[in-house]
């Protein structure tokens, strides 16, 4: 039986945790969500995503708290109505694109609503498109406009590049910038209070929930952020061990129904 302890509020990450590899959300995984609601455990999500990029999630799990796009840079009601935004500040986002493009890596900028990119088929835009069921806008210069940007976006799949490029950017920017891989191949730059331990941090003041009484579950890096601003911090399967040595338990992966099963067995499980 699992240990007993008083959890108010799940707070997922999405990708790598809620969905399969194949970006599915299962039916064992609504369920546990259901369960969680009937046992008055509240819900949320957190992604890099862009708000927009979840919406074919929020009925499904029927959501009823703000919603984390961006790692936090942007938070909406299930209706995408926006309740507080956190945007880069233009000379911040000028030199994350120079700094990305230095190492070799493509540039995505999410700008209001718009993704905006400069070359159609590169590395995983499509399957991007695919996940978020929108497309991005090409444009000639992604630094072309670097107001109101909610997140830059270094994307590669010589994954060494990645990790050299987000030391890079920490150390460029230290507290003026949140940077963080949310995937291996993905860098993301966001406002340096657009990171998960700020979601955790705005859910629990926002939802009147003390920190000891969140539990967070996801498999990056940034992840790790919010398991340090929670009581109870859940890693997947699938996540590095950098990220399970940070977490108070492991689960099974995402394609092994990860989700689902740590919260039957250590959020369910420990109100038995």
């Amino acid at each position: 039986m699992a240990e007993k302890r008083k959890i108010s509020l799940v707070l997922a990450d999405v990708d790598g945790t809620l969905v399969t590899e194949e970006k599915v959300l299962t039916e064992r995984a609504q369920a546990a969500v259901q369960s969680l609601r009937k046992a008055g455990i509240r819900f949320a999500i957190t992604s890099g995503r862009p708000p927009r990029g979840m919406a074919m999630l929020f009925e499904p799990l029927k959501l009823d708290t703000p919603i984390a796009g961006f790692n936090g840079g942007l938070f909406v009601k299930p209706d995408l109505t926006i309740i507080a935004q956190k945007t880069l500040p233009p000379d911040v986002a000028a030199k994350s694109i120079e700094l990305i493009r230095s190492h070799g890596l493509d540039v995505w900028v999410y700008r209001g609503n718009d993704w905006l990119i400069t070359k159609a088929d590169a590395p995983h835009v499509a399957r991007e498109a695919w996940t978020v069921k929108f497309e991005a806008k090409v444009v000639a210069d992604v630094a072309e406009k670097l107001d109101q940007v909610a997140k830059i976006v270094g994307v590669s799949d010589d994954l060494d590049k990645v990790k050299r490029c987000e030391a890079d950017a920490q150390a460029a920017f230290g507290d003026r910038a949140s940077a963080n891989r949310s995937q291996p191949y993905y860098l993301d730059i966001t406002h340096k209070d657009a990171n998960k331990g700020a979601v955790a941090e705005y859910l629990s003041s926002h939802l009147a929930v003390p920190a000891a009484e969140i539990a967070t579950i996801g498999d990056q890096p940034n992840d790790v952020l919010m398991f340090k601003k929670s009581g109870f911090s859940i890693a997947m399967g699938n996540a590095p061990d950098q990220v399970k040595t940070q977490a108070s338990v492991t689960t099974e992966s995402y394609n092994d129904e990860g989700f689902a099963k740590a919260m039957e067995r250590f959020i369910l499980g420990s109100l038995d």
